[in-house]
């Protein structure tokens, strides 16, 4: 599943075909994805332009002239192509299932864009989906209502994490994975970002608070290390998992750069540190940790 990183990739790929443009056609192939389409979804997108194209967490959001945005969400294996007036073909932040590329069974969305280019909407699984709701309640929709800070905002700090996590007992990687907390974060980019901060994937999520509620050097450093992975994945066009690409079809870069994440029985990165990667499984996914340099207090 696409994760932050890549869901800002597919939205600096997809903005300068949508910003600005108008809604000329929109055809939908099917009556559903993970949820049946809203009410008249095509009539309201038809003949609106796209004032602006947001992300939130892993959700993309289209602002419309009509008072409505477009919640996309690309699920497990949702990808757009792009079709310039010129025939040239893009496919912004791809990724997708092997085989999956260019089987037109799949195209379940096909927007025609009054500056001449098509947008495909491909998802084989079919987990992604598509809403509209009033803009000037969006934060309160379903979608985001539950929804926690955004990790590359000013608003994730030490005190933000130390805020959220007081007094939880929860494993610190399952209380980041937690939406309602932060949200955006991944499977990926937590295993990543807890190795950089030296902190077990096991501690309990309280113990970056000090008793007064104020944030441990622990909290602060991991707040740091987690804004500078997700900033050096989206500058790296995200990381090729199951063939994820940039707009332009070369594939993102980020997973040559992975310290533990799949790397079992390599040795750590860190500096000075001997240790070799090990796997363990929390929640039913996987956690990729040192067992050197990311011990739990005894």
């Amino acid at each position: 599943m696409p994760e932050l990183p890549e869901v800002e990739t597919v939205r600096r790929g997809l903005s300068p075909a949508l910003v600005g443009a108008r809604f000329a056609r929109v055809t939908l192939n099917r009556p559903d994805l993970r949820f049946p389409f809203p009410k008249n979804f095509s009539r309201r997108l038809e003949g609106r332009t796209v004032l602006e194209l947001g992300r939130r967490a892993k959700y993309l959001t289209a602002a419309l002239d009509s008072g409505e945005t477009l919640i996309m969400h690309l699920g497990m294996s949702g990808r757009f192509d792009v079709r310039l007036p010129d025939g040239v073909t893009l496919s912004p932040g791809d990724f997708y299932l092997e085989g999956a590329l260019g089987n037109a069974k799949h195209d379940h969305v096909v927007m025609a864009m009054g500056s001449g280019a098509t947008i495909t909407y491909n998802d084989v699984r079919r987990f992604g989906f598509m809403d509209l709701v009033p803009s000037a309640t969006l934060q309160a929709s379903k979608h985001f209502a539950a929804m926690g800070i955004e990790p590359l905002s000013e608003a994730l700090d030490g005190a933000a994490i130390a805020r959220l996590f007081r007094h939880r007992i929860t494993p610190l990687k399952a209380a980041l994975l937690d939406q309602r907390l932060i949200a955006g974060l991944g499977n990926i980019y937590v295993c990543e970002a807890l190795h950089r901060a030296g902190l077990h994937p096991s501690l309990p999520a309280g113990a970056l608070a000090k008793p007064d509620g104020t944030p441990t050097p622990k909290a602060k450093r991991l707040a740091k290390e987690i804004k500078a992975v997700l900033t050096e994945a989206v500058a790296a066009g995200g990381s090729t998992l199951r063939d994820y690409a940039q707009p332009d079809g070369a594939r993102g870069a980020f997973q040559h750069g992975f310290r533990v994440y799949d790397s079992v029985g390599h040795a750590c990165t860190a500096k000075g540190c001997t240790g070799r990667i090990a796997r363990m499984v929390q929640s039913g996914r996987s956690t990729f940790y040192c067992e050197v340099c990311q011990v739990l207090p005894g």
